[in-house]
C-alpha cells in the first residue's frame, strides 16, 4: 500500500498467473481493481445517467482533460464546483493528459520539446499545450487521479519517433511532478511510451519508476500492432513495474485484451468500446457480438443476452430496441451503452471473483467472453 492520496492494497495474487485482486483508495471512495473505467470524453459518458453507470458496477470513469480545456474550459468547470459536480458523479474519476488527443485529433500540429501547438478543433484558434499546461487543467478540474503529459506517436512511426517520443515523455513527466500542485487530494501516474521496442519500454519504464509516481500507464497501444506484440509489451511492463502501485493499461479494448492483460498483471483498463458501439447498435453477448439493425432481429422479443440483469435486458427485446434505432428514438443507443457497460463489469467482477477464489485459469478457458475481439471494424480509441 502506498500513501497520498491514492492508495492500492493487493487483496489476492493468483497462483497460476500475474492476476491480482486490490482495491485503490482515493479521496472520492474506493475501487476494487481489475477495474473498467467508462469514458466520459466531455464531461459525460454518452447518454448515461451516474446513477445508471452506478447500476452497471462501474465504480470509477474517466474525463478527457484535452476536450474539457476546449470546451467549456478548465476555469469554467472549477467555477461550477470541479468536474466531480460538473459530471454528477460523487465517485473515483481520472483525467488523461490530453496527450493523446493532440496528437489524433488536431488539424495541424507542431511538435517540440517544449510541447505542443495545435489548432482547436472547437473553433480554429491555436492553443498550446505542455506538462505545466496539462498538469494546471488537470488540477483545476479536480479528478482523483491526473496522468503526466506524454507522446503518443502513431503506430506505423519508425523507430527514431519512438525514440524521440519517450525522451520527450520522460522530460514531461520530470516537468508534471515539478508543476502538480495538488499533491495532497490528486494522485499522478506517469506513462510508459516506447511503441513495440521492449528495450525502449524498459528504458522508459524504469526511468519513470525513479520518480516514483503514485502508479504507472502503459500507453502508445491499441493503436494497430496486433494483440499479439500488444501482449508482449504488456507482459514485459508487468515484470518491471512495480508490483505495489496499480498498472493502467490505456485504451483497451475488446473483452479478449482485458483478459489476458489481467492475466498478466494489468489493474486499470478504460475505452470507449461500451458506449460507442451502443450507439451504433452493436450489443457484446457471450456468444458473440449481436448487430439489432439487422432484420433477423425485427420480430425477436427475446433479450439482448439471457441473463443479463441490466434493464435493457430486464425490460425490452431485441426488435423493440431494433425499433428504437430505425426511428430514431434516443431510447435504443442508451439501452444498448447500458448493457454493453454492464457486460464489461460483469466481465470484471467475475474476473476478480475468480481470481479471489483461485480458479482464474478454469475461468479463462471456459468463459465464452474471454475470447471475444475486434470484428473487421478493427482498432477503436477515441469516443
Amino acid at each position: 500500500m502506498n500513501g497520498g492520496p491514492l492508495a492500492f492494497e493487493i487483496l489476492r495474487n493468483d497462483t497460476g498467473s500475474a492476476a491480482r485482486v486490490g482495491r485503490v483508495s482515493t479521496g472520492h471512495g474506493t475501487f476494487d481493481t481489475p477495474a473498467f473505467m467508462p469514458v466520459g470524453t466531455q464531461g459525460s459518458v454518452k447518454g448515461l445517467l451516474p446513477d445508471q453507470l452506478a447500476a452497471t458496477g462501474t465504480q470509477i470513469i474517466l474525463a478527457n482533460t484535452y476536450h474539457l480545456m476546449l470546451r467549456p474550459g478548465e476555469k469554467t468547470v472549477a467555477d461550477l464546483g470541479g468536474l466531480h459536480r460538473f459530471m454528477g458523479w460523487n465517485g473515483p474519476i481520472l483525467t488523461d493528459s490530453g496527450g493523446f488527443q493532440v496528437f489524433s485529433l488536431a488539424d495541424i500540429n507542431q511538435i517540440s520539446d517544449e510541447g505542443v501547438t495545435f489548432k482547436s478543433h472547437v473553433d480554429g484558434s491555436t492553443v498550446f499545450l505542455d506538462a505545466a499546461r496539462s498538469m494546471a487543467v488537470q488540477n483545476d478540474l479536480g479528478g482523483d487521479i491526473a496522468m503526466a503529459f506524454d507522446q503518443c506517436p502513431p503506430a506505423d512511426a519508425p523507430p527514431a519517433a519512438h525514440a524521440l517520443a519517450v525522451e520527450r515523455t520522460l522530460r514531461w513527466a520530470r516537468q508534471c511532478l515539478q508543476a502538480h500542485r495538488r499533491r495532497g487530494d490528486q494522485a499522478l501516474l506517469g506513462i510508459v511510451q516506447g511503441g513495440v521496442d521492449l528495450e525502449l519500454r524498459r528504458r522508459c519504464a524504469a526511468e519513470l519508476v525513479k520518480m516514483d509516481f503514485s502508479g504507472y500507464a502503459v500507453g502508445g497501444l491499441a493503436v494497430g500492432e496486433g494483440f499479439e506484440a500488444r501482449m508482449g509489451v504488456v507482459r514485459e511492463m508487468s515484470a518491471v513495474l512495480p508490483a505495489s502501485r496499480p498498472r493502467y493499461l490505456m485504451g483497451v479494448g475488446y473483452p479478449r485484451d482485458l483478459v489476458a492483460a489481467v492475466a498478466e498483471g494489468m489493474d486499470l483498463f478504460d475505452c470507449v468500446l461500451p458506449t460507442r458501439n451502443g450507439r451504433n447498435a452493436y450489443a457484446f453477448t457471450a456468444a458473440g457480438p449481436l448487430r439489432l439493425r439487422n432484420s433477423q432481429y425485427q420480430r425477436d422479443s427475446a433479450p439482448i443476452e439471457a441473463g443479463c440483469d441490466c434493464p435493457a435486458c430486464r425490460q425490452f427485446g431485441r426488435g423493440a430496441i431494433r425499433h428504437f434505432f430505425f426511428a430514431g428514438e434516443m431510447l435504443g443507443p442508451i439501452l444498448v451503452s447500458v448493457h454493453n457497460t454492464r457486460f464489461y463489469q460483469r466481465l470484471m467482477a467475475d474476473m476478480r471473483q475468480a481470481i479471489a477464489d483461485g480458479s482464474f485459469e478454469r475461468f479463462r478457458r471456459s468463459d465464452a467472453r474471454c475470447r471475444l475481439g475486434p470484428g473487421p471494424g478493427g482498432e477503436q480509441s477515441e469516443d
